[in-house]
């Protein structure tokens, strides 16, 4: 067991804390909670690739762990009506048609390897930091405004397009059996 993924498993425990958090109204443990992972998620990429102790469990138990986080605060966020229930609608959906999409393909014998795409990339990163800057607005009684709604849209609009990408690459592989299709 490296050290990065020992980091990274224990960003998978901070998750309870910080929906218990949420759920309490504790938005200033929350917020710390979340800002925790996110520091937590550089210092274990950084130490695996600084320190060669990259693994393979580690670049599958990474992105996990984040998207747990994510997922796990985007819910709770819409359950406490901080989110429009539309886009914790597509953000779960999406991630669901990815994963089920994955399973499907290893099924019938043409797995596909998972690599993030940059839209998805960009995606994520708006959906940190709208997640965050709710946090924040809640922890320290701010109003965001503008920019709440911008990176609503933003994240929205992001994450049908990651959705419509990986969708696209997914039916090139299954359509050429997995040869030359591009991931």
């Amino acid at each position: 067991m490296t050290i990065p993924n020992l980091i990274t498993i224990l960003r998978f425990l901070l998750v309870p804390g910080v929906v218990y958090a949420l759920l309490s109204a504790e938005w200033g443990w929350a917020f710390v909670g979340f800002v925790v992972a996110g520091v937590s998620d550089a210092v274990d990429g950084f130490v695996a690739r600084h320190f060669q102790q990259v693994s393979t469990l580690g670049t599958y138990l990474d992105p996990v762990a984040d998207k747990v986080l994510l997922v796990s605060v985007f819910i709770v966020l819409g359950y406490l009506n901080q989110l429009p229930l539309w886009l914790v609608i597509a953000v779960v959906s999406r991630d669901a048609l990815i994963v089920c999409a994955v399973l499907l393909s290893f099924v019938i014998g043409n797995p596909v390897e998972m690599k993030p795409l940059m839209v998805s990339k960009v995606n994520t990163t708006v959906q940190i930091m709208l997640a965050a800057f709710i946090l924040g607005e809640q922890t320290f009684s701010a109003d965001t405004g503008i920019i709440r709604t911008s990176l609503v849209a933003a994240s929205g609009l992001l994450t049908i397009a990651s959705a419509a990408a990986y969708l696209v690459a997914w039916l090139r592989h299954m359509t050429t059996n997995g040869e030359n299709a591009p991931s």
